[in-house]
């Protein structure tokens, strides 16, 4: 009977939240709020549907687990030493100054020095789930606001730990010896964890593969994800960590991306629990009897969050923007606090009304933490660009007192450094094109200052810094930066300042492609598109298609597949820098004369070929047949397949001819 009461439980639940998600989707809210809305009207202090409350709560923490997994392991062991600065650094400063401004504040209305440092843990932590899972579908963990909130991400979820060792003490009933015996057991099965990344983890993946069994490999992840857990919780860490940490270690692997694909199906079925089992908790009526001064909790725990944020990301010298939009991305109160409130409970730190107090402000935080996200990229944007806030800069921004070296005309402008700006510049140099870089981390621009690059500091979203980089006199403009409201920003002021601006933008998916042409952009890249461009084209090339065939087939993809890349259709617009590529002096190449080609019925004599290309023809196939070293009165037909060899640029050349009936240059 049990059983029939969870199975009903749990159609109510699939059933609201598929109406409510489905209602809000309409309108263009995320489904987090979807989730939250959904658990707040099934609960107890709703319309009561819901009854066995434990089971949701125990399928809710396997979805943050599953979450938290799936995050590790797409962010790699070399990505957070990389971050230490941000998990540490930042991530220390921002919870202690939250810690310690809350407790302050809470002390003059509490009057208890205890309760009031307990209520700066409960604010101290954020939402790792709900501002994860954001930045994530909003592909924005790889931008620089998204790495410094999911350093502070991490270290809070590392806080979890002392915070609840502190609860005896506070209360009155242990000792420091205790907290530091645990403490220690924490971080030794940390370091067993991330040690056994590098030599266990793979090694025994590679066996398990071995045995190529996809129901062994699937329940190996598995036993991995929840028993690192498990094993961390056994030593006091939480359950979110210890998944983070379990991703973190396969991430070492070459077998991660399958690992990925495994758990996916499970992370977004439970997923969603998690956040109803949030919203159930709410109690609506107290609310509704105390709103205005639940709305004034909230508005100053987010005011809060939001200076102490904004705090320990200017003091560690991060760009003023971004330090505002990480800021506003962490105002809310985190899942784990709920954890830390229950146990506060328990032990008398806060009572009953307090415990209510805390539920309804936090749910509340969580709430509008996808409405605060997405408007922080153009409030960060406003605000940095205020004449006061822009004093508080600390690092070297391009500026109206710096020089550049030289006036420079018809140059390009590259924003970003990444590997596809450094390509970029290196294609530049070679090709004796003037260029100049704009870079938002310091530490890059200082290291490639000191190699002669011409890079400065500062952001492209401001328009009196691209003019000081010229943009009134450059040719073309290119934005490699993985930061998407950024690039729309950039885009949107680059159009404005010059309208006769080529723009180029990369962007990684191919549905950002409209929004940026609308904004002005002339050509929108998207890597997830032009990686299976380059697969197929490798692909064909295997099988001897001929060179203009898969031009064409690439031509056709990408008119259907986005409307960035219109091809012209004369062969002149088309920029070749084929000189300077690695390649050899001499190459091969085949080419199909069509039913619209104009050298039909033309002879290699009438075309002066070789003259007007410098390539040679040594094959021709017809109907099956090889013509060797053919007579130059040899007259092309419809389904010729032309072997051209000489110089890359030559058979360039020979190719256009061939399909256009005109020589380049």
């Amino acid at each position: 009977m049990h059983e029939l009461v969870f199975l009903k439980s749990l159609v109510i639940i699939l059933g609201i939240s598929a109406i409510v998600i489905f209602a809000l989707g309409r309108i263009k809210i995320p489904s987090i709020v979807g989730f939250l809305l959904a658990g707040m009207l099934l609960g107890p202090h709703g319309l009561n549907f819901i009854e066995d409350l434990t089971t949701i709560q125990t399928f809710s923490e396997i979805g943050v687990i599953l979450l938290l997994f799936t995050i590790g392991i797409e962010f790699s062991m070399s990505r957070f030493l990389k971050m230490r600065l941000e998990v540490f650094g930042i991530g220390g400063l921002y919870v202690l100054m939250t810690v310690s401004l809350t407790a302050l504040i809470s002390y003059q209305w509490l009057g208890d020095a205890n309760t009031a440092v307990f209520t700066g843990f409960l604010v101290g932590l954020s939402s790792t789930a709900i501002v994860m899972k954001l930045l994530s579908d909003r592909a924005e963990i790889d931008t620089p606001h998204g790495r410094i909130s999911v350093g502070i991400l991490i270290f809070q979820d590392l806080c979890l730990v002392p915070f609840m060792l502190f609860i005896p003490i506070l209360s009155g009933g242990g000792g420091m010896s205790d907290l530091i015996l645990t403490f220690g057991k924490a971080l030794a099965i940390i370091a067993v964890v991330l040690l056994s990344a590098r030599w266990i983890i793979p090694n025994l993946l590679h066996q398990i593969v071995r045995a190529r069994n996809r129901e062994l490999f699937v329940i190996s992840i598995l036993i991995m994800c929840f028993g690192i857990a498990f094993l961390t919780s056994e030593f006091g860490l939480s359950l979110a960590l210890g998944a983070f940490l379990a991703g973190l270690a396969i991430s070492e692997s070459e077998y991660s991306h399958e690992a990925t694909s495994t758990i996916l199906p499970f992370k977004d079925s439970f997923n969603g629990l998690f956040f109803i089992s949030v919203g159930m908790l709410m109690d609506t009526s107290f609310f509704i009897n105390n709103t205005l001064y639940v709305l004034s909790l909230v508005f100053g725990i987010i005011i809060i969050k939001f200076v102490t944020g904004f705090l320990s990301m200017y003091l560690l010298k991060r760009p003023l923007r971004t330090s505002i939009q990480s800021s506003m991305d962490l105002g809310q109160v985190g899942e784990f606090s709920f954890v830390l409130a229950v146990a506060g409970l328990s032990a008398g730190l806060i009572s009953n009304d307090m415990y209510q107090w805390f539920l309804s402000a936090s749910v509340f935080t969580m709430l509008l933490t996808p409405f605060i996200m997405k408007i922080s990229p153009f409030v960060s944007s406003r605000l940095s660009s205020h004449k006061i806030l822009r004093r508080l800069e600390r690092h070297k921004e391009l500026s109206e007192h710096e020089e550049i070296s030289e006036k420079r005309r018809s140059h390009v402008i590259i924003i970003g450094f990444g590997l596809n700006g450094r390509n970029l510049a290196r294609v530049l140099r070679e090709a004796d094109i003037s260029y100049l870089v704009l870079e938002f981390n310091a530490d890059t621009v200082r290291e490639m200052k000191k190699q002669g690059e011409p890079i400065y500091y500062g952001d492209g979203t401001k328009g009196d810094v691209l003019l000081r980089l010229g943009i009134k006199t450059a040719r073309v403009m290119v934005i490699a930066i993985s930061d998407p409201a950024s690039c729309r920003n950039i885009v949107t002021t680059a159009r404005r300042q010059n309208p006769e601006l080529f723009i180029i933008v990369r962007t990684r998916y191919a549905s950002e492609v409209d929004d940026l042409l609308k904004l002005g952009a002339d050509e929108v890249i998207p890597e997830e598109f032009e990686t299976s461009v380059e697969i197929f084209s490798r692909v064909l090339g295997r099988y001897q298609i001929p060179k203009n065939e898969i031009f064409n087939f690439i031509d056709m993809i990408r008119e259907d597949g986005y409307r960035a890349l219109r091809q012209s259709k004369t062969a002149t617009r088309k920029p070749l820098f084929d000189k300077y590529a690695v390649l050899s002096d001499i190459a091969l190449e085949v080419c199909t004369i069509h039913d619209t080609s104009p050298v039909r019925g033309k002879s290699i004599e009438d075309l002066r070929f070789r003259t007007k290309t410098g390539a040679t023809i040594i094959v021709i196939e017809r109907e099956n047949r090889m013509h060797t070293s053919p007579d130059p009165k040899f007259s092309f037909k419809t389904g010729d397949i032309v072997f051209i060899t000489g110089k890359r640029e030559d058979i360039n050349k020979a190719i256009v001819y061939l399909t256009e009936g005109k020589v380049d240059g």
